[in-house]
């Protein structure tokens, strides 16, 4: 049997007056995860463990089925794989925002929505001005990029700008933290590494005022993305990819616009499908995307397919767009590989799931469980008639923790015919 995860990112949320106490999930029109609900199974999973901030890059590696405690190394080094990075043993990756800076505060966490195109320029810029043997600025995806210190040291406090919108940005700065692991030669301190980011997060507003890009927003009325915002350091991790922890799992692949997903698979074994027109946001290309599942589907064991936009629009605190980003994946995604898969011969299970909450009222991730559905030809069905955070408390899965939820879509089979 072959097995896709659909991952709506951030979709699940808390019940909101403006619509009547539902959650987006339940006011969005889903009649086809409602009904893979109905004919499949449902639970609820706890995504990140105790001692651990609720990002996408730790609840996602849970879903995949890893032991945080053994693997985790922040969004740097994932997002260094998913870009071609090879990171060597005295580097230290860190995810590097550009963001909004305004009044003195965090407006948001992505630059006012930049686009690849114009980071790029800004970040080789930034390299240009700020990198040395030392320090090095990689571009990524729109806000999303990279910055690699040769010798930092990854025991620092760092602030990740979606978690506080509207918040003063100067005591979110870079602080140094315990170095648990000891000193290492050529290795820098805590306190000179979060010295150094903090250096460059200042001269990086400098500079970033005065380029032509950010010249151009200001004089059309756009926010600015005007400062760089580094957080979630790393180094180089050590993960056995998925065949080698699951045999079901012989070929897989992960499509996603994001780097930190991408990253993840990267070093999970997963063959990277780029898809045309994919943003990580309302706009992305989800017709492709489906499309680009089903044909890895026909190859492959296992496909990892990732939806940004609800996480976007719960930072943005953006309900009707939230509401539609969970209509677009239900009609634009499940609904293509559903009718497509649903009669192959080599039977198809389908998994969906957000990794963590976004909720829109508090425009930050969350730590608490999130619904998910399993369905496959022959399944039994549970009693939960529709897919949503409250019906799910009654799935027959129950409460899963962490890499639970992969063991049970692994060991997922189909009846056999008496």
């Amino acid at each position: 049997m072959k097995r896709i995860i659909i991952l709506g990112d951030g979709m699940a949320d808390h019940a909101v007056d403006r619509i009547g106490g539902q959650t987006p999930l339940q006011c969005a029109d889903t009649p086809y995860m409602d009904m893979l609900a109905r004919k499949g199974r449902t639970g609820r999973l706890i995504t990140v463990p105790e001692g651990f901030p609720p990002g996408s890059e730790v609840a996602n590696t849970a879903i995949m089925g890893y032991d945080l405690y053994q693997v985790y190394e922040g969004r740097g080094p994932l997002e260094a794989a998913s870009i071609g990075y090879e990171m060597s043993p005295d580097d230290m990756a860190i995810r590097c925002n550009i963001i909004c800076l305004s009044d003195g505060k965090i407006k948001n966490h992505h630059g006012g929505h930049l686009s690849t195109a114009d980071a790029r320029q800004l970040i080789e810029y930034l390299d240009k001005h700020l990198g040395n043997d030392r320090v090095r600025l990689i571009t990524g995806i729109q806000y999303r990029h990279l910055l690699v210190i040769k010798g930092g040291n990854k025991h620092i406090v760092c602030s990740p700008p979606h978690d506080h919108p509207d918040e003063p940005w100067r005591p979110l700065l870079v602080k140094a933290g315990e170095d648990t692991d000891g000193e290492k030669e050529g290795r820098m301190t805590p306190q000179e590494t979060a010295d150094l980011l903090n250096d460059l997060i200042l001269r990086s507003q400098a500079l970033l005022s005065e380029h032509p890009i950010n010249q151009a927003r200001r004089a059309a009325g756009l926010d600015e993305a005007n400062s760089i915002w580094p957080w979630s350091p790393g180094y180089r991790p050590s993960m056995k990819t998925l065949g080698e922890q699951y045999p079901e799992i012989r070929s897989g692949s992960v499509i996603s616009a994001v780097d930190l997903i991408k990253g993840i698979g990267h070093y999970a074994g997963l063959k990277i499908i780029e898809v045309e027109g994919a943003t990580g946001l309302y706009d992305t290309n989800y017709e492709g995307k489906a499309a680009a599942a089903i044909e890895a589907l026909r190859h492959d064991d296992f496909v990892f397919l990732h939806l940004e936009a609800s996480d976007e629009a719960g930072h943005d605190g953006n309900l009707d767009l939230k509401i539609r980003t969970i209509e677009y994946l239900d009609h634009r995604i499940v609904e293509p590989i559903y009718n497509e898969v649903k009669n192959w011969d080599e039977p198809v299970c389908i998994a969906i799931l957000p990794d963590h909450p976004t909720p829109v009222e508090i425009r930050t991730h969350i730590n608490e469980p999130v619904p998910f559905l399993i369905w496959h030809p022959g399944i039994t069905a549970d009693e939960v008639q529709t897919y949503d955070e409250i019906s799910c408390v009654r799935g027959s899965y129950g409460l899963l923790r962490l890499e639970e939820f992969m063991q049970t879509l692994m060991r997922t089979t189909i009846p056999s015919k008496q």
